[in-house]
């Protein structure tokens, strides 16, 4: 007998899998912008260290700088905006 991953997973998280899936198809190969696009698409609230977000924007200002096409200069500019704005807003209290 074989066990799937998503048998070991919660339903929820089996959920937002198979919702991520589905936003972000496997089957056919991506551009990165696409993949980050629809990633942002299906975003939810997590906690995370401010200093994770601080070097993401760098690294995503740069590929705004120097990416080849728009659409990726595009995709990491939004990028940058919102990860930005989740550093200066105070976190969202626990549920």
């Amino acid at each position: 007998m074989t066990t799937t991953a998503s048998a070991s997973q919660p339903p929820r998280d089996r959920a937002l899998g198979r919702g991520v899936s589905t936003l972000i198809p496997q089957s056919a190969p991506q551009a990165p912008a696409d993949l980050a696009a629809a990633a942002l698409a299906a975003i939810r609230t997590v906690p995370v260290q401010a200093d994770v977000l601080q070097a993401a924007i760098v690294l995503l200002q740069e590929m705004e700088r120097t990416a080849e096409d728009e659409h990726t200069r595009s995709t990491a500019a939004a990028t940058v905006q919102l990860l930005g704005a989740a550093v200066a807003s105070p976190p969202d209290p626990v549920r």
